[in-house]
């Protein structure tokens, strides 16, 4: 088997820069396209993507990638991959589809006719008729995309967003991923005081505080592929020392305010998960917030005022904010994600720039308010 492969870190629409940063942080040069950022490298780069990467959504391995215009095409290209390489004869192997302006359009017949190739590549090789699947999973996809078929195999298991200290949280819970890039989009120094004023379940100040002290986003959970019998496990139990090694051990000014008295408790009780117990989290209405020092960065995510909240409250909350920021932040940058097209009206300020991003399926955009000067 060869030793170096391709992989893909996954991106949702906007964040790819942000991705391709990440993966070129770890030493490999990137290919971006819509959604996905694509390097070459060994089996330890996609061990540390998965353990570093902050806001991907998943890691995948690419086994081919061919033209295919017809389902005998697709069944022969695909037969013709070497999937002993990577599934073993006792591997789980379902398989996943998608297809986006290519002329087999039928995900369905995509998917049975990719999982009858790799059973038939198998039989040959293992000299076995029926496959038990009762071993480690191998989440195989077919991606077609303008007749181009990629075949991928998951390594992440659970999405990167599950980074193991947020099994309980609020309704509209902001993934952990978005949360990291809201963070990385700022121009926030890890010595400055840092403010959520909506912080929810914590995962704002949480993710701020991994990054501040270089704790990898997913130490302290597992992967699918940690089970796969051809990878080395001793790989990934140097790769969690090493990133242990890489903590910083530093002071953090990191703030969490809500006016929900028991989402106040579940922050502290996820960021004590999270390693980041520091973090000072208090119950405070929005218009209550004093500022804890005389700069620093806000990132907010309010309410959006779809389905959770009606209009009239959700303009109060955001005239609110701009009259707090004014009065008692003057000198702070702001930065809020809402879906909400009224924003800057009710805020009271037109931003410095704005970002177009995805929160779930919701469309959004990111205000940047920079901070004045004296």
């Amino acid at each position: 088997m060869s030793e170096t492969y391709t992989f893909i870190a996954t991106a949702t629409m906007g964040l790819e820069s942000i991705v391709a940063k990440e993966i070129k942080a770890l030493g490999y040069k990137t290919t971006v396209e819509n959604g996905k950022v694509m390097w070459d490298g060994p089996i330890e780069s996609m061990i540390e993507a998965n353990l570093w990467v902050r806001t991907s959504d998943r890691i995948k391995l690419v086994v081919g990638e061919f033209d295919a215009f017809t389902f005998d095409e697709l069944f022969e290209k695909t037969k013709a991959l070497p999937w002993e390489d990577f599934i073993p004869v006792y591997g789980e192997f379902p398989v996943d589809g998608r297809s986006v302006k290519s002329t087999l359009f039928s995900i369905s017949d995509c998917q049975r006719i990719v999982k009858k190739a790799v059973v038939e590549r198998l039989k040959e090789t293992y000299n076995q008729e029926w496959f038990k699947e009762d071993g480690p999973k191998f989440q195989l996809e077919v991606a077609l995309l303008k007749d181009k078929a990629t075949l991928t195999i998951d390594t992440s298991g659970d999405g990167l967003h599950k980074r193991g200290y947020r099994r309980l949280h609020n309704r509209a819970p902001l993934k952990e991923t978005l949360a990291a890039a809201l963070i990385s989009l700022t121009n926030w120094r890890y010595d400055e005081p840092f403010l959520d004023p909506f912080c929810g379940s914590g995962t704002i100040p949480i993710e701020a505080a991994l990054m501040a002290k270089n704790i990898a986003p997913g130490l302290y959970r597992n992967f699918e592929s940690e089970q796969w019998p051809w990878i080395d496990e001793n790989l990934w139990a140097e790769a969690r020392e090493r990133a242990k090694a890489k903590i910083v051990d530093r002071e953090i000014q990191i703030y969490g305010s809500d006016h929900d008295r028991e989402l106040i408790e579940l922050s502290r009780e996820n960021a004590k998960l999270a390693h980041v117990p520091e973090i000072q989290f208090e119950r405070n209405a929005v218009q209550d917030l004093k500022a804890p020092a005389e700069r620093g960065i806000l990132v907010a995510n309010p309410p959006y005022g779809t389905r959770l909240e009606d209009e009239k409250t959700v303009k109060r909350i955001y005239t609110q904010l701009g009259d707090v920021v004014q009065d008692h932040f003057p000198f702070w940058s702001v930065y809020v994600i809402t879906a909400n097209e009224q924003f800057e009206e009710a805020y009271g300020e037109k931003a410095t720039k704005k970002r177009k991003l995805y929160n779930g399926n919701i469309k959004t955009d990111y205000y940047q308010f920079w901070a004045k000067r004296k």
